[in-house]
């Protein structure tokens, strides 16, 4: 078999075979496929696209790639949530406890935060003491006992798909919803459980601009998860406007654990909780109101508050200090930026809200970037709100004043005012199952 061919198939839009594409991910992966002909395939297949079984059988090979966990040592139903990126997205430390403490057994591993966006592992690092990397038997150990743990991804988890996205981002080939849903899809198949929901966002704040294609990836994973044996349902939910109010790492996790006590923002309570019914639905055979019924009483009862400082607490983080403090760790400075102007938040550029937090020093520009786990900002406006002259509108947080001026222009720069409120958009916007 010669790469030459595979390109021209695909050049001529045509299907490569089983065959074919194991050859293409086992040959760039030890190298043995050359950075200029494995580009070549991904252009081509950015331009031509590929087939819902193509895409299936890449996810399935680079999953294969490198480690595949094995969770049969877990005793229960195993389930997992993924977000594919987006600004105050802090479900997952909400998400999975609430499972757990309705008997799933949760096993997650998720990354750190780069550019805009914000990753959980650096939120949950916020908590002093708080270990994300444990050894697999540790790691089985706490879901049998605990119900959840979250925790880093390893280092030859889908290895092709760290080496393809590489070339993906350096040749302009990221784009491609084949390739998006064969790189999330390959981790997740990877991580080993079987249940999983999947949080696909659109808008301005996120990688899928348009709803449409929100849709598409969202309905092109759940079939990738089908043809895989894997139960993955989808919700499509709205990022034109940050998730929650608190952007940051240490203030992420205390708007969490408002959440958590039945209190807090209310669009980021009713995403939690229906992706926590969705999950509920598929592991625990549930009907829709039955898991929606279940989930509320959960987060009412305490009982996934409980369990989230149970995780903190198995895992090295001071659980007590939580309790005693939920805004636990705190800025050297911040400032209360006034709105400008009479009038309606009518647009907010999410990206460049989350821009501004990277400014303050909550987020990566690049992989070994430190970030500073106490900065960040908390809204006291969002889009559709009315604000007069002067009254609060952000609240900002850094290390030094020199920060806080580039994110006070740089969020400044997000919003758009009007005199009438705009249409309110729905935050859940549709599901794929």
């Amino acid at each position: 078999m010669q790469m030459a061919d595979l390109l021209n198939r695909k050049k001529a839009g045509l299907a490569l075979t089983a065959s074919e594409i194991e050859y293409f991910v086992a040959g760039f992966t030890a190298g043995s496929i050359p950075d200029y002909q494995a580009s070549a395939l991904l252009m081509a297949i950015c331009l031509r696209g590929m087939t819902d079984e193509e895409a299936a059988i890449l996810t399935d090979c680079m999953a294969r790639s490198g480690d595949m966990l094995d969770l049969s040592a877990v005793d229960g139903v195993t389930a997992d949530k993924h977000s594919t990126g987006g600004v105050g997205d802090k479900t997952t430390l909400i998400v999975a406890p609430l499972c757990a403490a309705a008997g799933l057994k949760i096993a997650k591993m998720s990354g750190r935060g780069l550019g805009h966006t914000g990753g959980t592992v650096d939120k949950l690092e916020s908590i002093p003491g708080f270990r994300v990397t444990l050894s697999n038997e540790a790691f089985f150990e706490q879901v049998n006992r605990v119900g959840v743990s979250v925790i880093g991804q390893t280092g030859n988890l889908a290895p092709a798909d760290k080496k393809i996205y590489a070339l993906r981002d350096a040749t302009q080939t990221v784009d491609s919803i084949a390739l998006i849903a064969a790189s999330i899809m390959s981790k997740k198949l990877a991580a080993g459980a079987r249940n999983l929901v999947l949080d696909v966002k659109c808008g301005s704040g996120a990688f899928m601009q348009t709803q449409e294609d929100a849709q598409h990836l969202a309905r092109l994973m759940v079939e990738i998860g089908k043809r895989c044996g894997r139960r993955v349902t989808a919700v499509i939910t709205d990022m034109d406007t940050p998730l929650g109010t608190h952007i940051g790492n240490a203030l992420e996790v205390t708007e969490a654990l408002e959440i958590l006590q039945n209190r807090g923002d209310k669009d980021l309570r009713v995403l939690c909780l229906a992706l926590s019914a969705q999950l509920l639905k598929s592991g625990l055979g549930l009907s829709d109101d039955k898991a929606m019924q279940k989930a509320e009483q959960i987060l009412k009862s305490g009982a996934a508050y409980k369990k989230f400082l149970e995780m903190v607490e198995a895992q090295g983080g001071d659980a007590e200090l939580l309790r005693r403090n939920p805004d636990f760790l705190h800025a050297k400075c911040s400032r209360t930026v006034p709105a400008p102007r009479d009038g309606y938040i009518v647009h907010m550029q999410t990206r460049v809200v989350g821009e501004s937090a990277q400014l303050l020093g909550a987020g990566r520009a690049k992989k070994d970037d430190a970030i500073d786990y106490a900065a960040g900002l908390v809204l006291h406006k969002k889009t559709g709100n009315l604000c007069r002259a002067g009254e609060p509108l952000v609240t900002l947080y850094a290390a030094d004043a020199a920060r806080l001026d580039e994110g006070e222009a740089r969020f400044l720069s997000a919003l758009e005012f009007g005199d009438v409120p705009p249409q309110k958009k729905p935050l859940i916007l549709g599901k794929v199952e």
